[in-house]
């Protein structure tokens, strides 16, 4: 579930998918990598298997030109000399072991799909066994099988089942079943990338977008209108083209004159959503006559189509011209379960049509953002193609990331939809944007599924001999500053706080030190202050929370560089406040009793300080806290 939620990925599971999903995770050998080959005797399953891989988006292995002389030396002539590997319908059980012995060895192969559907000529049962032989002599081979043809093949399926291979009735059954296991590494993957950095991009306008949000609902707006939308839009730094609201067609005219040829006319009213539909944009309007008559007949139109509509006026634009660029969408819904989630695809006014979309969960960092990018089809061409400039996927990114921290900053901001963006390789601009706004139900940030950066934490500290450091939660982002930091750690030191000797960070500990979930665990990091990218790390104070909050373990490391200045003292005390605030009723840690320096430091703090009775090696140290709320 955690690498699902923190790789942006939401799913909605049938019963029966969720059955064959744990089974899968449960049972299935995880593969090297993603490319599947195909075993079969039947063409017809074949082809069915790779489409249902294709449609998934899974990857079908290439076979060497060693292994396809191997298989041909193997096999009938008649075979399909290509993946999948179809062995005729007379396959037989030696056929089988064959060209297994010869796909496994190919390195271009991670794991197999062997297929079987009942014939006359050759026992399912014996072609099952030479499977699961294979499976047990290779322990590092991934397998599933499929032997289709109901009640016929059920001792087939139980000698899977005794040997532990994962097996399913259909082809398009093996293949979602395979497609959890790559999903599931996919994740995995998500887990430990570290997240890109991206230029700064000054902070936003919190104060001004409320403010635009909390007077529209004073007025009783469900919402924002044109101008609002943008104003919010650009008080996160979403470039937007610039707008003029009209009252009346000769309002429309005279803004239209201020801005200059080409205009763009479009309708002001809540109750359309779709303005192309009712005839509420004109493009292109050369001079200020044209654009008071096409209020005026958009007007009349829309009163015909849509009486029951309020026309508040018009909006005025300049024309946005790019003969390169993309129609996109950027949205965001608040959900009733998941919360705000945020939505990238192909725009423009056949968005519903094409149905290229990706959602995500905030907060979004760079790698989230991204990969829901690359989720749509529309990123190939957006990456570019035949000579064709792409467009900067690290800006468009930045905005992505943008959208949702602005969901979750305003909580009255219940839907938001901006489509087209224009992006080109020069810029991107939103063209046009809506906004709903209602008060909010849930405040801040319980509405989240994933908890945000908590910027409320960050404090700066002042040593004893008067310096200033920054004492803020870790970043995904931190990663290599964490194993920097941890190559100045002496090995002395490195036993004092890990217990083990290591000479390095592994990558997989890294990640999980900085890619935490704030929710249930919190991490402090020391640095210098006024400084956003990632940072040379000087110490960490870590929380773990059991799941009620009965009990939280803590961990403390100062690199010598700054020891001896208070800091511990002052990083405890922020650490032991947090829990507090969290309602944790004791905090805890074992101390090795060697480490004097420590139990000194919790002596002070006020913790219990006891020998533990089964290993005097260790020293149990523990502190009750009055929760808080």
């Amino acid at each position: 579930d955690a690498a699902f939620r923190r790789a942006g990925m939401l799913r909605v599971f049938a019963l029966d998918e969720l059955f064959d999903a744990v089974q899968m995770l449960a049972t299935g050998r995880p593969p090297r990598d993603e490319r599947l080959a195909i075993v079969t005797n039947g063409g017809g399953m074949g082809i069915l298997a790779t489409d249902a891989l294709m449609d998934a988006g899974g990857r079908l292995a290439e076979l060497s030109q060693e292994t396809l002389d191997r298989l041909d030396a193997a096999l009938p002539s008649a075979w399909s000399h290509g993946n999948p590997v179809d062995l005729v319908g007379d396959a037989t059980a030696a056929r089988y072991r064959a060209a297994l012995d010869a796909v496994v060895a190919d390195d271009g192969v991670d794991a197999v799909l062997v297929m079987n559907c009942p014939v006359a000529l050759a026992s399912g049962n014996d072609s099952a066994r030479i499977v699961v032989d294979m499976y047990e002599q290779q322990p590092s081979t991934s397998i599933i099988a499929s032997w289709v043809g109901g009640d016929y093949q059920l001792d087939s399926r139980r000698q899977f089942a005794q040997g532990g291979i994962p097996s399913y009735d259909t082809p398009e059954e093996a293949v979602r079943a395979f497609m959890y296991l790559v999903n599931y590494r996919r994740s995995q993957a998500a887990l430990m990338e570290t997240p890109r950095s991206l230029p700064a991009t000054g902070t936003p306008d919190i104060r001004r977008a409320r403010d635009i949000v909390a007077h529209a609902l004073n007025d009783g707006s469900t919402w924002l209108n044109p101008a609002g939308a943008r104003e919010v839009l650009s008080a996160y730094q979403i470039p937007v083209v610039p707008t003029r609201i009209c009252a009346s067609p000769e309002e429309a005219a005279t803004a239209s004159a201020d801005i200059g040829a080409p205009v763009a006319l479009k309708v002001n009213s809540p109750d359309i959503t779709h303005k192309t539909d009712v005839g509420g944009v004109v493009l292109d309007l050369a001079d200020p006559a044209a654009v008071q008559a096409a209020a005026e007949s958009m007007q009349r139109h829309i009163a015909q189509l849509r009486p029951d509509a309020r026309l508040l006026g018009f909006t005025v634009e300049p024309m946005t011209r790019s003969r390169d660029g993309y129609e996109l969408i950027i949205g965001a819904h608040e959900d009733a379960q998941f919360g705000p989630v945020i939505l990238f695809g192909h725009g423009g006014t056949a968005v519903e049509v094409r149905a290229d979309t990706a959602l995500g969960l905030p907060p979004l960092n760079a790698n989230l953002a991204l990969e829901m990018i690359m989720r749509t089809r529309i990123s190939r061409l957006l990456e570019g193609f035949r000579g064709q400039s792409g467009v900067d996927l690290t800006a468009l990114s930045l905005i992505l990331m943008r959208v949702s921290q602005l969901m979750i900053d305003i909580p009255e901001i219940i839907e938001l939809d901006i489509n087209p963006l224009i992006a080109d390789r020069a810029r991107m601009v939103a063209l046009d944007a809506r906004v709903r706004i209602a008060h909010a139900r849930r405040p801040g940030h319980e509405r989240l599924c994933i908890s945000p950066y908590p910027s409320e934490l960050e404090a700066t500290l002042k040593a004893a001999d008067g310096r200033d450091f920054l004492l803020r939660p870790i970043r995904p982002e931190d990663e290599p500053a964490l194993s920097a930091a941890f190559t100045h750690l002496t090995p002395q030191e490195i036993h004092l706080r890990f217990f083990v000797a290591m000479r390095s960070l592994p990558r997989l500990m890294a990640a999980r030190f900085t890619q935490i979930d704030y929710d249930r665990e919190m991490a402090l990091v020391l640095t210098q202050p006024g400084i956003t990218e990632p940072t040379e790390i000087l110490g960490v104070v870590r929380l773990q929370e059991d799941p009620d909050r009965e009990r939280a373990e803590f961990a403390i490391i100062v690199r010598r560089e700054v020891s001896n200045r208070g800091l511990g003292t002052l990083m405890m005390q922020h650490i032991i406040a947090h829990a507090r605030r969290r309602g944790v009723g004791v905090i805890e840690g074992d101390v090795l009793s060697e480490n004097t320096r420590m139990l000194t430091l919790c002596r002070e703090l006020g913790f219990e300080v006891r020998v533990d009775a089964t290993d005097p090696t260790y020293v149990k140290v523990s502190m009750k806290l009055s929760r808080v709320g």
